[in-house]
């Protein structure tokens, strides 16, 4: 069964701002909010039983009872991985090398959730079909684009990746329909992203989009979507959990492809690995 609290943190994007703030309390109070009544938990939150009610039923919760009773039975049980504590400003290096960890981890757990196998099949399909892969991503982005031409292009897949703008659109313009674009983008709503996908997809590109946020502009627009929704905190000002859970999506793309075919792949990064091989004494 799926965890109430990692359903909040992956749904967190889809709600609205006031629901946000409801869904911070229960996720940084979870032991107190199983002993409140509706009336309590909004009177905290400053905002009306309606709201909360609303935020419930996006859980697939038409009763605040079962849902504290839900709440009440998961803390219990793993009290310690519950609660996911924002940094303060009096905390030490190791206060906040353990809150750190502790929210990058769950992050990573909540992708047994978050992101479907369908989703993951779908995915490298468009991919190892493809005749030529492109990874694009601007600013922080960029990187994880980097990382999986780097890891595809070891095992002898056709792939590039620009972090310009100008070159992304370029390489767009000349793809085809044997083409894949996969466009990574925290937010979704990227325009240089989306302007490279949107060039892309005149020319009959397949779309895979790697995306914090399932109604983003990017997410609608994608054949795929591989979702690395987190709840970040404050101090995540660069989204560092989704960057994170971002790697390990293209890490499971990436030996997931591999193991469809280990021994054509295999000695391709072989061939990889001599070539690396003669830059190194």
């Amino acid at each position: 069964m799926t965890s109430l609290l990692t359903e909040i943190r992956t749904k967190y994007n889809l709600f609205s701002s006031t629901q946000k703030v409801i869904a911070n309390y229960i996720l940084d109070h979870p032991d107190t909010v199983s002993l409140l009544s509706i009336t309590e938990l909004a009177k905290k939150c400053h905002t009306s039983e309606t709201t909360v009610m609303r935020l419930l039923k996006k859980l697939n919760y038409s009763s605040y009872q079962i849902f504290r009773i839900n709440l009440a039975k998961e803390f219990s049980e793993t009290p310690s991985e519950s609660i996911i504590e924002e940094i303060l400003s009096d905390d030490n290096i190791n206060t906040i090398k353990k809150k750190v960890i502790g929210h990058t981890i769950t992050a990573i757990n909540d992708l047994e959730h978050s992101l479907k196998d369908e989703a993951i099949e779908t995915a490298l399909n468009i991919l190892l079909a493809a005749k030529r892969v492109l990874f694009f991503g601007v600013g922080a982005s960029a990187s994880i684009s980097m990382d999986a031409m780097h890891k595809f292009g070891k095992i002898g897949l056709n792939v590039c990746s620009y972090p310009d703008p100008h070159f992304m659109n370029i390489i767009a313009s000349h793809a085809s329909a044997d083409d894949v674009l996969f466009a990574v983008s925290h937010t979704g709503e990227s325009l240089e992203v989306l302007n490279t996908v949107a060039i892309a997809q005149k020319n009959k590109a397949k779309i895979i989009a790697l995306s914090s946020f399932e109604n983003s502009t990017l997410a609608q627009q994608a054949d795929i979507f591989l979702s690395s929704s987190t709840n970040d905190k404050k101090y995540h000002s660069e989204a560092m959990a989704s960057r994170i859970v971002q790697l390990t999506i293209i890490d499971i793309l990436y030996l997931s492809a591999f193991m469809r075919n280990e021994s054509v792949f295999f000695a391709a990064l072989s061939d990889s690995r001599d070539a690396v091989g003669l830059n190194k004494t």
